[in-house]
């Protein structure tokens, strides 16, 4: 037995009757059940069990907030903006905004803040939600030809409760993680000199909306596959996956620069795969559990998003070490702006030697991606082939052997 939403669930009650009792009406099932799509019915209405009996006035009026706040914080998570005399929120609603309100009347939290913090939890919730959906099988429930990889929307319900559990419990880890670094990193304690460097997937954002959730699976496997079979086999360590990107470590610059520049080359050439974005920052840190903290992984962490597809980007310090290495060449990027840091300097790295003219294995890898996007576009879709980058937009395939620098 399990509880949502306050509704105590019998894992024994048949279906149509745990929607009977929520109030879906026997139309509805009746509907739905022909059309094949009981279990997304019952999902819709067994998440969130209570009804909608407030408007945005009502409940600005229940919650003790101003109806345009109650519009911004709805709207930052990602819901559809109510309008006015639409019922849309529940009692659940009304209790969560009016606990809310009492933090923001104590001043305990910065009404600016919660809208930021809304707009993350609200991104990153919907696609966890999303990702749940997908292994309810749309189909009635008592089939018995079910795919082995989906479950019920019993068992859906019923695991909301251990989902949120486990939530909750990732959160708390990853803010004790959060915290650990800020005190690091204001405290100025490091002890070792190591080489951090990031790798981030282009075009993961995009890529999960267009592809099931099976196989966005099976690209972050094979993600991580290369960035551990890579990275330990010449003689780094991967630190943590970050859902697209991969934190790892290297004790020395040469290996570090080896490291960075075969990555981003073997993402390049795989045709199941996006590129990577890659940087490299180097200096002190201080290693917790595993896990390393301080300025230096700040920076390397800021730094990826400023690099092209298929480029490295490292900071002054590492170009310090290495520029007089003849296996490696540099190309200036000036001073750059990163995020609570201050303008630093950084330096595009590309193997030394002469310069590739080649272009054959990017294309095939290229020609490869542009299958499988075909085989994803809806039957009539016409689109120009290119390459969606992190952020969802479009660019130009870069020259094989130079991306370009940002």
């Amino acid at each position: 037995m399990s509880e949502l939403g306050g509704e105590p669930l019998d894992p024994d009650e048949p279906l149509r009757s745990r929607l009977l009792r929520v109030g879906v009406s026997a139309e509805q099932i009746d509907e739905a059940t022909e059309l094949g799509s009981l279990e997304l019915l019952a999902l819709e209405h067994l998440a969130i069990p209570d009804p909608a009996v407030y408007d945005v006035e009502q409940l600005a009026q229940i919650c003790g907030l101003p109806t345009d706040q109650i519009v911004v914080l709805w709207r930052s998570l990602g819901f559809a903006e109510p309008q006015p005399g639409d019922i849309m929120f529940t009692q659940a609603d009304a209790e969560m905004l009016s606990t809310l309100a009492g933090y923001l009347a104590s001043q305990v939290i910065d009404a600016d803040l919660v809208v930021q913090m809304a707009r993350v939890i609200g991104q990153s919730l919907a696609r966890i939600a999303v990702a749940f959906a997908e292994v309810v099988d749309p189909q009635d429930h008592r089939r018995t030809d079910r795919r082995a990889d989906t479950v019920t929307v019993g068992d859906a319900v019923d695991r909301l409760g251990m989902v949120t559990r486990v939530l909750d419990y990732v959160l708390r880890r990853h803010l004790q993680s959060a915290a650990r670094s800020r005190e690091v990193t204001e405290a100025g304690a490091a002890t070792l000199h190591r080489v951090i460097g990031f790798a981030d997937l282009v075009g993961f954002t995009a890529m999960s909306q267009q592809i099931s959730a099976h196989e966005l699976a099976a690209v972050v496997d094979r993600f991580e596959s290369i960035a551990y079979e890579t990275i330990a086999d010449l003689g780094g360590r991967v630190v943590k996956m970050i859902g697209d990107e991969v934190m790892f470590s290297v004790e020395d610059e040469r290996t570090a620069a080896e490291i960075a520049l075969t990555l981003a080359a073997t993402y390049r050439d795989d045709s199941e795969l996006s590129d990577v974005r890659v940087a490299l920052a180097s200096g002190p840190v201080l290693q917790r559990e595993a896990d390393y903290y301080g300025p230096v992984v700040n920076r390397a962490s800021r730094i990826v998003s400023l690099a092209y597809p298929g480029a490295v980007v490292v900071s002054d310090e590492l170009h310090a070490v290495l520029a007089s290495d003849d296996r490696f060449a540099w190309r200036p990027l000036g001073a750059r702006q990163l995020k609570d840091i201050g303008r630093v300097p950084l330096w595009v790295l590309r193997r030394g030697g002469p310069r590739e003219t080649s272009r054959r294995s990017w294309e095939r890898a290229d020609e490869a991606r542009r299958g499988r996007r075909r085989r994803h576009r809806d039957p009539g879709e016409e689109a120009e082939d290119r390459e969606p980058d992190a952020a969802g937009d479009v660019r130009a395939a870069p020259p094989a052997d130079d991306p370009p620098a940002p």
